[in-house]
């Protein structure tokens, strides 16, 4: 979903210290995912960014409306739309992105992305072969701030990347471990087959 669609509405991410106020509370796991998961993995940062991106394990969905009590929450279903996501309503898998924003004349502030899940498994929404124990998801900032693992957020940018991925990819690079290296390049292997980012990982 492009966010250039002028019917959709315009984009002001929150801040990410706001995002991380109002989710800390939650007993689900979550994580920031996005270009922010990559800036919080090098340290520093990286571009400016659209929008800000918070990764929930669908069994976890209805944790979005919990953290983010009296705002709008809209689905996008199918994806390219946007409909009005009611309380307590289960989404279906098809369903994997949720914009939200406290009022019908507020900016988007928040996506939240849904993510599948088998026992304690990770499972790709993009393959199911793709996948790993949840507990290896994601990892925290040096301030404490729960993102997305950089090899599992690159694995998703790798699909069509754009110029903003492949400087994601660039900043990552350097500090992704030998084993985030070998399962990202197996992830990439299994669902995109040859790929540009599997080279320059070997190397």
């Amino acid at each position: 979903m492009t966010r250039a669609h002028a019917s959709l509405g315009r984009w002001e991410p929150a801040p990410l210290a706001d995002v991380v106020a109002r989710f800390s509370g939650l007993e689900a796991p979550w994580w920031v995912a996005g270009g922010f998961a990559i800036e919080l993995a090098v340290g520093h940062r990286v571009r400016s960014h659209g929008d800000i991106d918070v990764l929930l394990l669908r069994r976890d969905q209805h944790a979005a409306q919990r953290a983010l009590p009296g705002w709008q929450w809209w689905a996008a279903d199918p994806p390219g739309s946007l409909r009005p996501w009611a309380a307590g309503e289960v989404l279906p898998v098809g369903v994997h992105d949720i914009w939200c924003r406290p009022g019908p004349d507020d900016p988007w502030r928040i996506q939240v992305m849904l993510d599948e899940s088998c026992g304690q498994e990770w499972v790709s929404r993009r393959d199911l072969r793709v996948r790993r124990p949840i507990s290896t998801l994601g990892a925290a900032s040096a301030d404490g701030v729960p993102c997305l693992a950089p090899d599992v957020q690159l694995y998703y940018k790798a699909k069509a990347p754009r110029p903003k991925d492949e400087e994601d990819f660039d900043a990552a690079l350097p500090v992704l471990t030998g084993q985030q290296r070998r399962w990202l390049i197996h992830a990439i292997a299994e669902t995109y087959g040859p790929h540009p980012w599997i080279r320059r990982l070997e190397a």
